[in-house]
């Protein structure tokens, strides 16, 4: 698996939304889609947050969200990234070290390019002879 890289693996076009988004929206967004996440980008596409199911899953547990609370109240900031020509083995590693299971594909000049995930490494493994 060393010499897969993630710009082979990751999910492409992804689905953002911008910070000023409604939840609902946002949700409406993941369910048309049938994915667990959006990545929140400024008018630049220069990533600012992401939203996950999981985070989902606490705003309903806290039970204080409203339809109309901007994305930017519930998005993750502290941002793990990495780019397409990173060796999935790592991005495996980063994923469990840092208990997420997402993480944006990022381009120094294009901005968000993808999102790999566990599931993308899933995917992938279950066919590898």
């Amino acid at each position: 698996m060393d010499d897969i890289f993630v710009g082979r693996l990751m999910s492409a076009p992804i689905q953002s939304v911008s910070p000023d988004t409604p939840v609902e929206e946002a949700a409406s967004v993941m369910r048309d889609h049938e994915i667990s996440s959006v990545v929140v980008v400024n008018e630049e596409n220069e990533l600012v947050g992401i939203l996950t199911a999981t985070d989902f899953v606490a705003i309903a547990a806290d039970g204080t969200i409203t339809r109309d609370d901007p994305v930017s109240k519930y998005m993750s900031t502290d941002l793990v990234t990495v780019t397409a020509d990173e060796p999935i083995v790592e991005v495996a590693e980063t994923l469990i070290d840092h208990g997420i299971h997402h993480v944006p594909v990022v381009d120094d000049t294009a901005g968000v390019i993808g999102m790999i995930s566990t599931t993308d490494i899933t995917a992938y493994l279950s066919t590898a002879a």
